[in-house]
């Protein structure tokens, strides 16, 4: 007897050059890479970096076997179920914290200018998780910075900055993952817009998520501060810090730290180590 099979998925249409005509006024010398299976785009980029390779780049991955996210927990997925880049350039900011809060507000209002009829909406969970209005995660920013080499290292002409060469990885959920083993349940981008697809949000998000680190080169997360708050879902909120602190959060610093108000103060949190749960939730492993 025979079966039917299923028709094969379709392979991904990658916009590379959309993406790089936008881009390369911008960024010249900027190229983008798609690859259908790399290790972690983070992990390529900084290597790269590290042996004086300096040039912007975009690396897209369809698969990642070994991604990262914060504290160096896994992100894997199938091909076209996430959105996994890792965007890499120069930069010497006048002040670097508070970058990956500047690179969440960028994605979410890209992502989302204006909440559709009955969707999900995108918030931001400091420091670095993109969150839906339920609770649920849709996805993580991590931000690495490398020394530059050579003549690259040089202060920035008129600013007397040295440059360093960043990596800035997005993961983002297309479509729903398994729960399994997550402390946070998982939600997608078919909750927001079910017209977007791996390739699409690509398209839409890197072009102003590069003039937005132009921007915050020179004036930092400030600027930004109040659209964070805009999206910010802990402001408010009971939480409980993974260094056995608790209290509400109340939004963040003019640096990106953020504020939680304790029975002995208002405490400024900023270490990169400190992980923040709302109340309730289970803090993840040591």
């Amino acid at each position: 007897m025979s079966t039917v099979q299923p028709p094969a998925p379709q392979p991904l249409r990658w916009p590379a050059e959309a993406v790089w005509e936008a881009v390369v006024p911008l960024l010249p010398g900027f190229t983008v890479e798609v690859l259908p299976s790399i290790a972690s785009t983070n992990t390529e980029l900084m290597q790269r970096a590290r042996a004086g390779s300096s040039e912007p780049t975009l690396l897209v991955a369809e698969v990642q076997t070994a991604g990262r996210g914060r504290l160096g927990r896994a992100w894997n997925n199938a091909a076209g179920n996430s959105l996994m880049f890792s965007l890499g350039l120069p930069l010497a900011p006048v002040e670097w914290s508070g970058l990956s809060l500047a690179v969440g507000v960028s994605i979410a209002e890209n992502l989302q200018p204006v909440p559709r009829p009955g969707a999900a909406r995108i918030g931001l969970k400091w420091p670095n998780d993109l969150w839906l209005d339920d609770g649920r995660k849709l996805g993580g920013i991590l931000v690495e910075t490398a020394s530059l080499v050579g003549a690259a290292s040089a202060p920035a002409p008129g600013t007397g900055r040295a440059a360093r060469y960043v990596v800035v990885g997005v993961g983002i959920n297309v479509r729903l993952p398994s729960a399994q083993g997550l402390t946070t349940p998982p939600g997608s981008l078919q909750d927001v817009d079910t017209r977007l697809d791996a390739p699409a949000a690509l398209l839409r998000l890197v072009p102003p998520l590069v003039a937005m680190l132009q921007s915050f080169e020179a004036q930092g997360f400030a600027p930004l501060r109040e659209r964070f708050h805009q999206r910010d879902v802990l402001r408010g909120r009971e939480v409980v810090l993974s260094d056995g602190g608790a209290g509400t959060a109340d939004g963040v610093e003019a640096d990106g730290a953020l504020r939680v108000r304790t029975a002995q103060g208002v405490q400024a949190v900023t270490g990169s180590e400190i992980s923040v749960r709302p109340a309730g939730q289970p803090l993840p492993p040591a």
